[in-house]
């Protein structure tokens, strides 16, 4: 019997991983390694705004959910690289294609906000 998730019920473990998925940085860190496995610097470089903190528990979160591997390099200087699973590829690529579509009709939307506030 496979399990069905139901994310408006408050105990199903889909609502958390949702919510890791659509907060403030799940999102960019899925959508930046929707082009190829990348370092954590390479990952805050490319997030503009996210702290060291808040990308590391993003990228644990996200790791805890299987949507990405992370993978230790026992070198001098030791170094770390995430990539997406395939979960996680799936998942990127629905967050970008509405973040295309954001960027895309961005002009209108802020149009429809400002009238909103007219």
């Amino acid at each position: 019997n496979t399990l069905r998730g139901n994310v408006l019920a408050s105990a199903c473990p889909s609502r958390k991983i949702l919510q890791h998925l659509t907060n403030r940085w799940g999102g960019l860190v899925l959508i930046v390694l929707c082009s190829g496995t990348k370092r954590f610097s390479e990952l805050r470089r490319a997030i503009d705004g996210v702290s060291e903190r808040m990308l590391t528990q993003t990228l644990q979160q996200l790791e805890e959910d299987g949507m990405l591997i992370r993978k230790s390099f026992n070198t001098v200087p030791p170094h770390v690289e995430y990539s997406l699973t395939v979960f996680g590829k799936q998942a990127a690529k629905r967050i970008k294609e509405l973040a295309d579509w954001l960027e895309t009709n961005l002009d209108d939307i802020l149009k429809a906000r400002e009238k909103m506030h007219e």
